[in-house]
């Protein structure tokens, strides 16, 4: 971020969005270099024009590009307005960690460079705070600060009682890059799970739109084929036990909240202890554990400098031991990774648009021409 010298003291001041903060949203590029400006200003600024991105008036939810300018009001304006907004709650300082919590997630890591630390994340252990969830991995990223300068960044998640494969940025930048990386698709996701019964078709795509069930608080979701976002889970049978249980690989290829879930249990086949969207389907006898059989097994994804981070990480001890329980063998599950169509890449989205409009204006050309002849 630079900022540019105004042409008068009451025009304000005019930032130019750096690279590092490409695609991020406007209200976080304020959290980021102007955090004594609140929301509520942020927003109010935006309803009455005075805060504007080349000259064009903008919305907090907006992302920014590279190279943009960002007018805002003066230094004096923001400081009154911050004064009048006594009903701000004070930010809650985070207490130091214990030993035992540095210790915890040091222990947790996998992978690490100088863009991103890796972990294996515990089931059990929420990825975010919410109404009473006061440990989880956000609020204990202060242990993986190590030789970098600043706090490691979530740039995506996982459920609470899913495990495996979580990525942190260690920078502005690498969380920029990650998360276009998560929202474009680019990043493939391998999951591992242990379902209920045996699907008849070994290899398929389940393709059913999913949206929150009315009612739940958004706590839960469902298959909705009018009012449901578009949602693509790839799953492949890696082994079955008879027709009692199946091993799957399941490769999402959107990122709905719970669709591994929701389209599991909607076709039949909920995951072992996923008890919210199975129910007593869920679980099994002869000792299996009642514990979410869910598993981030594998992340692929680009790095900020061209190279590539592609880890994996071991299921937890439960589904270790169901596996065994069920007879499975363990060598059996590495299969080959699902590569996207080049049509279902951010890249290949860009140019059907691409193409797409310029057909259109090819049509309105050749219309204009017939009505010239006529």
């Amino acid at each position: 971020m630079t900022e540019d010298s105004p042409t008068r003291a009451d025009d304000g001041r005019t930032f130019t969005v750096g690279y590092e903060d490409d695609g991020i949203r406007l209200d976080r590029w304020f959290k980021r270099h102007l955090p004594e400006t609140s929301f509520n200003i942020v927003s109010r600024w935006a309803r009455t024009g005075q805060l504007r991105v080349d000259g064009s008036r903008t919305a907090p939810g907006d992302r920014l590009a590279a190279g943009q300018s960002i007018r805002v009001p003066p230094a004096e304006v923001i400081a009154t307005a911050t004064a009048t907004t006594t009903t701000a709650r004070p930010k809650k300082e985070r207490p130091p960690l214990s030993d035992e919590d540095t210790a915890f997630m040091r222990d947790l890591v996998i992978h690490q460079d100088r863009h991103a630390i890796v972990i294996n994340k515990p089931p059990g252990l929420a990825t975010q705070g919410g109404t009473k969830t006061d440990r989880h991995v956000d609020g204990l990223l202060d242990a993986l600060t190590l030789d970098a300068p600043g706090r490691p960044k979530l740039v995506h998640r996982l459920d609470k009682d899913t495990s495996g494969v979580l990525l942190v940025a260690r920078s502005a930048f690498a969380a920029g890059h990650f998360a276009k990386a998560f929202s474009s698709r680019t990043a493939r996701k391998v999951y591992w799970a242990l379902i209920a019964g045996v699907p008849s078709i070994e290899d398929g795509m389940i393709e059913l739109p999913i949206a929150k069930q009315p009612g739940t608080g958004g706590e839960k979701m469902h298959v909705d084929e009018k009012e449901g976002s578009p949602a693509r889970t790839r799953y492949r049978v890696i082994e079955r036990a008879g027709n009692t249980a199946a091993w799957v690989e399941l490769q999402p290829h959107t990122g709905r909240t719970h669709q591994l879930r929701v389209h599991m249990a909607a076709i039949g086949h909920p995951i072992v202890g996923d008890g919210k969207y199975g129910g007593p389907e869920a679980f099994l006898s002869g000792g299996v554990s009642r514990k979410m059989h869910l598993h981030a097994r594998r992340l692929r994804v680009d790095a900020p400098d061209g190279g590539q981070i592609d880890v994996t990480a071991e299921p937890p001890a439960h589904f270790a031991e169901s596996v065994k329980l069920l007879g499975f063998d363990p060598k059996r599950g590495e299969l080959p990774l699902d590569e996207p169509k080049f049509s279902e890449t951010a890249e290949g989205r860009k140019r059907a648009i691409g193409q797409a409009a310029k057909a259109r204006r090819k049509e309105r050309k050749g219309e204009r021409r017939g009505r010239g002849r006529a």
